[in-house]
C-alpha cells in the first residue's frame, strides 16, 4: 500500500508472535496491567504511550494478549478514553507546530505546503471518526481553535 502524500511503497513493519498467549515467565495478573494503565491513562497519556510504558518499564509484551482487550477498549470501559482519538490528536498537534513555525518564518514555502497536506489528512480522519461515531457529527477542525484542543 502506498503513502498518503509520499513515494513511498514500503511495507516494513514489526511482527507479533503467532501464539496469543501470554508468555510463560511473565508474572503480572491482568488486573494488575488494568490498574496500572487506568492510572497512566489518569496522567493524561494516550493508550500508544501506555504501551510503550507498560512494555519498557513493567515487560508487559502485548497487553491484549495477557488481559484479552486492547488499552483503548480498557480506557473506554473504565471512562478514561481521550476525547479525540489519538492519531487525529497527534495530527492536530503537528498543524499547530507547523503554523507556529510559519508565524516566526513567513517565507517557508516547504513548511506551508507542508501544513497544507496534515490539514488535509485531518479532515479525511475527522470525516472519518465521524462517520464511525468516535468524534460527534458537530466537530469542526478550525486552525484557529486547534491550538485549543491540543494545549
Amino acid at each position: 500500500m502506498g503513502r498518503m502524500h509520499s513515494k513511498g511503497k514500503g511495507i516494513s513493519k514489526s511482527a507479533l508472535p503467532y501464539r496469543r498467549t501470554p508468555p510463560s515467565w511473565l508474572k503480572t495478573n491482568p488486573g494488575e496491567v488494568v490498574e496500572q494503565a487506568c492510572k497512566l491513562a489518569r496522567k493524561g497519556l494516550y493508550p500508544s504511550a501506555i504501551g510503550v510504558i507498560l512494555r519498557d518499564q513493567h515487560g508487559i509484551p502485548q497487553v491484549a494478549h495477557l488481559t484479552g482487550s486492547k488499552i483503548l477498549r480498557m480506557l473506554k470501559k473504565n471512562g478514561l478514553a481521550p476525547e479525540i482519538p489519538e492519531d487525529l490528536y497527534m495530527l492536530i498537534k503537528k498543524a499547530v507546530s507547523v503554523r507556529k513555525h510559519l508565524e516566526r518564518f513567513r517565507k517557508d514555502k516547504d513548511a506551508k505546503f507542508r501544513l497544507i497536506l496534515i490539514e488535509s489528512r485531518i479532515h479525511r480522519v475527522a470525516r472519518y471518526y465521524k462517520s464511525v461515531k468516535a468524534l460527534p457529527p458537530t466537530f469542526k477542525y478550525e486552525s484557529a481553535t486547534a491550538a485549543s484542543l491540543v494545549a
